[in-house]
């Protein structure tokens, strides 16, 4: 695609900090393009989490939508559940979505949650945006994406990231401090992606459900 006298990463950050571009940058959201014939081939053979945590693979899938399209950006494949599972609960990924087999709903679980060292625990994470920052070069930008506290705690207490999310709000109603603690926990996973060349932020897609309930976590 044409950016001008713009590299790809210049036209992103421009667009990115709502300042004049020549055209709108385009990438694809859902990471991987996973309808891709491409991404299908290499799923056929590896199972979702091996794709995550090889990074050969999460480098090639990640790849393939610029390499094929010609996009602007490249979406790290990964998930947001990996953050999850290093700090101690089971992850499976089946074909109906990702499900957290030991959910956190007592104290005790809180407890047993573990701080883990991102750059050994989830090397795995920052050895794919390695890869993939090195054969994009250093004019494509490379995003890196994480769950917010709230949204990852809620995937937590529920188990599952589909459904709703009755019981994480029936718990803060209940047991704010048991919350809190859990989101205390939480900010450990913000250094899976430190020292890779990324640009981005933090989303709390499950935020919009708190209303006034927000002010018993301090979010």
């Amino acid at each position: 695609m044409e950016t001008g006298h713009q590299t790809r990463k210049e036209l992103f950050l421009r667009a990115c900090r709502c300042e004049p571009v020549p055209r709108v940058p385009v990438w694809i959201m859902r990471q991987a393009g996973r309808y891709l014939p491409e991404y299908q081939a290499v799923r056929a053979h590896h199972s979702f989490l091996e794709i995550c945590k090889t990074p050969e693979l999460a480098a090639e899938v990640s790849l393939q939508p610029f390499r094929i399209l010609g996009v602007d950006a490249i979406i790290v494949f990964s998930d947001i559940l990996i953050v999850a599972e290093a700090m101690g609960l089971p992850l499976e990924v089946p074909d109906s979505g990702p499900v957290l087999r030991n959910p956190v709903r007592d104290r005790a679980a809180v407890g047993k949650l573990k701080n883990f060292d991102p750059a050994r625990e989830t090397r795995f994470v920052g050895d794919a945006i390695r890869k993939i920052c090195s054969e994009a070069g250093p004019d494509v930008p490379v995003i890196g994406f994480a769950a917010a506290p709230w949204t990852l705690a809620c995937y937590m207490i529920e188990g599952q990231t589909r459904g709703d999310i009755s019981r994480a709000h029936r718990l803060l109603s209940e047991q704010p401090q048991l919350v809190r603690a859990l989101l205390d926990k939480i900010p450990q996973h913000r250094g899976i992606f430190e020292g890779a060349d990324r640009r981005g932020g933090f989303g709390d897609s499950a935020i919009r459900y708190l209303g006034d309930r927000a002010d018993h976590a301090r979010i």
